[in-house]
């Protein structure tokens, strides 16, 4: 327990506005939180309100759209426009509701998405994101206008439901702002493009709007990329150089005019989708590495900066804030984790925080998808209404094999229900492929989640057997009720001649045994373990070749987030990882790695050859057990092998409906 967080806790003026603490949500999704006829839903309510009471000081909303004339598909759901009175009806309901928390919202309005999709209008005709041949259609000067008119309508209506300010959506993610903002896709000639003022015109327009209809005390933010860090259309740049995009020079440029025009706040952050790992940042991204960006800002303007990207970490959010490099600290994906992030921090708690692990895999993946974003580790997120624990009926003697995640969230589940949960793990330690799987330099909060895990199971009544391998007939002679087998995944091991070479390493023995990794390593899998097991080799300083049998790493299995899939070939790059992409392990003979690839033979010296192309389920007893008088259920990797999001899925759901 830490106590101390006074920066985070301490009061933040916004203009005339008071906000109780340093906490701020970021805004996420949009069209999935409004009814088709317009108006939010009662999740989306619910899921706020979740927020506010967790102790969240400001909360932005998800995008809300404002243009459905120009754009008839927003890309975010109906517009404020199409149905006012709903949208006023239920968001003066949220108001209401999280204004008994003390916690104030903003609406963020978008002017639209422009060419990060298909179809929708942008300043001037260039590539859609990841649409090879498409262009966007170039907005007349007349839509342009069309499209500011109706955010000044839209911020209106806002203010008469009862938000506390706008949020103007955005210069930040590449999005319609932002791409007038931008040199490389704003290519107008009339008074929208040009210089840096005519690119930032109908940011202003916006604003002069909004204060005229809204009252100039009405606080209006503007979320604010700070820097790009592109290298060209759908090219990344992870050093920030070769930078085609924005500079930080030039966003620290635009954020000294956006406070003369008379913007309140910067909501500040970093990248756009052709640079999604630095918008989204997984994590290999550094946590805090915004700060002294931010920094760069905040010594520019006299108006407040807040500063969202990778801020989960309470102590570097307090030491930003204390150093006067930001103002307050925007949390996103952290939120999603859990709810009540500002209060455990704030009681010092910090160890109750559930982690958020940057897979991207419940929240961003899912929201471009089309899929209703939620969270990896917390799958009540977005969906408080329908997904809540329900005190159990009848308790009912749970018995549950397998510790890992799987495992160990039906255990929580269960207990907190109030069902008599009886758990069993044959290693000594709980967390199963939490373990070898958080093992990386840049996977602490892997670690983390693992803890937490452990510390509520503590808490629980949960009668736990590490260490205590338990046989088919064993569990029979247990009289559960239920029986929830949760055993987890073990690595292929591919049948090649010299499979068994004291060089050859499972991954999981070279999770496990760190010191038989030798100083030159073929990794033998391109997918995400295969990969994530290369980069932490190479950044300790190891000779890397990753071999692929397909024509892309990262391809195989479950597709990788965009952020994800970008940021790891760019540290290959940067790490000197040598790819082997169409080659596959044919055998290991005289102590050198045999590949075939293309009806080509090719040979490579290695110190250690680490095998990781793949998992399968664990041996099961569902079989075995059935006719012993339980209902039994398989979760997790034992069912099918996948991801953390998959294995907590099921022990939430499974977990909360016996």
């Amino acid at each position: 327990m830490r106590q101390g967080y006074t920066y985070l806790g301490a009061p933040l003026q916004i203009g005339r506005l008071t906000v109780k603490n340093r906490f701020c949500m970021a805004p996420i999704g949009g069209g999935q939180h409004h009814l088709p006829g317009g108006g939010l839903k009662n999740e989306t309510i619910q899921y706020l309100v979740e927020r506010a009471k967790g102790g969240f000081g400001l909360i932005f909303t998800g995008t809300i759209a404002a243009d459905g004339t120009v754009d008839p598909y927003t890309g975010v759901g109906p517009t404020i426009l199409q149905n006012p009175d709903a949208f006023k009806l239920t968001a003066t309901e949220l108001n209401e509701r999280a204004g008994a928390y003390g916690t104030k919202i903003f609406a963020q309005i978008t002017m639209g998405l422009g060419r990060n999709y298909p179809n929708l209008p942008a300043p001037s005709s260039v590539h859609v994101f990841r649409h090879p041949g498409e262009v966007s259609p170039e907005l007349t000067r007349e839509q342009i206008k069309t499209k500011i008119e109706s955010v000044v309508k839209s911020a209106k209506i806002a203010q008469d439901s009862g938000f506390a300010g706008v949020e103007v959506h955005s210069i930040h993610w590449g999005y319609l702002l932002d791409q007038f903002a931008l040199s490389m896709m704003n290519h107008r000639t009339d008074e929208y493009g040009g210089i840096l003022e005519n690119r930032l015109r109908a940011a202003k327009e916006i604003l002069e709007g909004i204060k005229q209809e809204c009252g100039s005390n009405y606080p209006v933010s503007m979320r604010l990329g700070l820097k790009t860090f592109v290298k060209g259309f759908e090219q990344a740049s992870l050093t920030g150089e070769e930078e085609i995009g924005r500079t930080l020079e030039e966003g620290v440029e635009i954020a000294k005019l956006l406070e003369s025009y008379g913007y309140d706040c910067l909501n500040v952050d970093t990248g756009i989708y052709d640079s999604f790992y630095y918008a989204c940042p997984p994590m290999y991204m550094p946590k805090g590495y915004l700060v002294e960006l931010a920094a760069k800002a905040k010594e520019a303007v006299n108006i407040p900066i807040l500063a969202g990207g990778r801020m989960n970490d309470p102590d570097i959010a307090e030491a930003a804030i204390r150093d006067g490099k930001i103002d307050a600290v925007v949390l996103g994906r952290a939120a999603l984790a859990d709810p009540e992030y500002p209060n455990k921090v704030l009681t010092g708690h910090t160890e109750k925080i559930r982690p958020c692990i940057a897979c991207n895999q419940g929240c961003i993946t899912r929201l471009q998808q089309g899929k209703q974003p939620t969270c990896a580790v917390n799958p009540a997120a977005m969906r408080e209404v329908r997904y809540a624990l329900r005190p159990c009926v009848q308790p009912k003697k749970v018995v549950i094999v397998g510790g890992g995640v799987a495992g160990m969230e039906a255990a929580r589940v269960a207990a907190i229900r109030g069902h008599k949960v009886t758990l069993y793990e044959k290693n000594d330690v709980l967390g199963g492929n939490l373990i070898p799987g958080g093992s990386h330099s840049f996977k602490k909060e892997v670690r983390e989640l693992n803890a937490w895990y452990q510390n509520e199971l503590s808490e629980l009544p949960v009668d736990i057997h590490a260490g205590e391998a338990v046989s088919t007939e064993q569990v029979r002679s247990m009289s559960a009720d239920v029986i929830i087998l949760a055993a987890g995944s073990v690595p292929i091991m591919p049948p090649v001649p010299g499979i068994d070479d004291t060089k050859v390493l499972g991954c999981m023995d070279a999770f496990v045994h760190p010191e038989k990794v030798g100083q030159k390593v073929v990794v033998i899998g391109g997918g995400l373990v295969g990969c994530e097991m290369a980069l932490d080799y190479a950044q300790e300083g190891k000779e890397v070749t990753v071999v692929e049998a397909l024509p892309k790493i990262l391809s195989a299995g479950i597709p990788s987030p965009i952020p994800n899939g970008q940021m790891i070939p760019d540290l290959f790059e940067h790490h000197h990882v040598t790819v082997l992409e169409n080659h596959r392990l044919s055998a290991v003979e005289n102590g050198r790695v045999v590949l075939s690839g293309k009806d080509q033979r090719k040979e490579l010296d290695a110190d250690t050859v680490v095998i990781a192309v793949g998992f399968r389920p664990a041996p099961s007893m569902a079989q075995e057990l059935q006719g012993c008088g339980a209902v039994v259920y398989e979760i997790g990797d034992g069912q099918q092998v996948s991801t953390i999001l998959h294995a907590v899925w099921d022990g939430y759901e499974v977990g909360n409906n016996i």
